[in-house]
């Protein structure tokens, strides 16, 4: 695929944000010149090629009378939304650092602005947990209470919003007659923001009461209820589903069987993870302080460091590594009782392998599907390739739950 920029980690990002365009969170021309901007290595001018951009629309969007053009300020407010998130993607190896929260309400006051103006507006809702909130936007595929509809419970990953959700799959399902609800839980931005809640391992603690809820609404087929959990969401759907035995279909994008295994083949240097599984904390340390001293390290691993940081809430990688240890599905295979979906990116970059071994694991439940390059989707998510993704994973939902 072409690239976007000589610097993999900022290319990926561009194209996941452009990849928004489809179902109305970017717009191509715009995200391609703010792209010219961003210099290889400078998280910085990732954060201020995207925050301007996110200023500019967002002045669009108030500029716009949205009584008179309410679709235009929608996309406007949508728009805007997306470019804040991207503004903060890099910017977390500072934890204290103000633009954390700050771009974070301006995404969110701008994303509700959008959902506001929808033909249906969607609702937040905070639902009790264990220990923490979950926090969620539910969205009705229509306003009538006769006929019940199956519902999609959305649920991002290591470093993405619930908001982005309904770009990547929650208005494909709209489209299709499906009533969707986005959901954070531990570790994501709005519970790890307003909670100081970091990743857990035991998902089901934040699907159960999302569950609860659809229970109790009157346009949802409480039979037909499916969760779909993206990119580190692979893991936390399919652990939930482990436990939570009301949801029909269960699909991960992509599949995750053990997410220590991946840190230490693919991600992680190895002499990190021998000092680790040594049990050296002090020379893992040293280690990390030498690689942040250098000017030319990986934009791609210093993220990685970062935003595991952050979003587990802890103060070094082997409480990290500690927390990723406990993130696998070894001995669960026997719990998981509905069908399951295992997306399968054939050149992922993160977590090359792992659907593969979802399936041979979890066997004939499992149905894995592999995108590869030629299809435009062999990225990590699939990203850039909205439109395929959809199609077959939600026929997949189709086909098993109005069978």
């Amino acid at each position: 695929m072409l690239p976007l920029s000589p610097d993999g980690a900022f290319n990926f990002e561009i194209l996941r944000t452009l990849a928004l365009s489809r179902y109305r969170g970017a717009d191509i021309g715009e995200v391609l010149e703010a792209a010219e901007h961003i210099e290889p290595g400078n998280t910085e001018s990732f954060h201020d090629a995207f925050a301007s951009l996110a200023s500019r629309v967002l002045a669009q969007a108030d500029g716009i009378n949205a009584k008179d053009h309410p679709i235009s300020a929608r996309d406007a407010y949508f728009r805007a939304a997306s470019y804040f998130r991207a503004a903060d993607f890099f910017i977390h190896g500072n934890p204290d650092d103000p633009r954390i929260n700050s771009l974070w309400t301006q995404q969110t006051l701008a994303f509700d602005k959008a959902i506001a103006l929808l033909p249906i507006p969607g609702e937040r809702v905070i639902l009790p947990a264990d220990g923490f909130n979950v926090h969620g936007i539910f969205f009705r595929a229509d306003e009538s209470f006769s006929s019940p509809r199956p519902t999609l419970i959305l649920g991002n990953g290591y470093d993405g919003a619930q908001e982005e959700m309904l770009h990547v799959s929650g208005f494909a399902a709209l489209e299709r007659g499906y009533n969707v609800i986005v959901y954070e839980g531990p570790g994501q931005p709005t519970i790890r923001r307003g909670q100081s809640q970091g990743f857990i391992h035991d998902w089901e603690k934040a699907v159960t009461p999302v569950v609860d809820f659809l229970f109790q609404q009157p346009e949802v087929d409480s039979a037909r209820i499916g969760l779909l959990g993206y990119s580190l969401g692979g893991y936390l759907s399919v652990r939930a589903a482990a436990f939570e035995h009301r949801l029909a279909a269960v699909i991960a994008v992509d599949g995750l069987w053990d997410i220590y295994k991946s840190f230490a083949n693919n991600l992680l240097p190895p002499e990190w993870i021998k000092s680790f599984e040594a049990g050296d904390a002090t020379s893992l340390n040293d280690q990390i302080d030498e690689f942040r001293s250098q000017s030319d390290n990986s934009t791609t691993l210093r993220w990685i460091i970062d935003q595991g940081l952050w979003s587990f809430n802890v103060e070094n990688l082997n409480g990290l590594l500690d927390g990723i240890k406990k993130m696998t599905l070894q001995g669960l295979e026997g719990q998981i009782q509905c069908p399951l979906y295992v997306g399968d990116a054939a050149d992922d970059h993160f977590f090359q392998g792992q659907p593969g071994l979802v399936k041979e694991n979890i066997g004939a439940n499992a149905t894995l599907d592999t995108l590869t390059a030629a299809d435009g989707a062999g990225h990590h998510c699939h990203v850039g390739a909205a439109v395929i993704m959809n199609q077959r994973l939600l026929d997949w939902f189709h086909d098993i739950v109005l069978k």
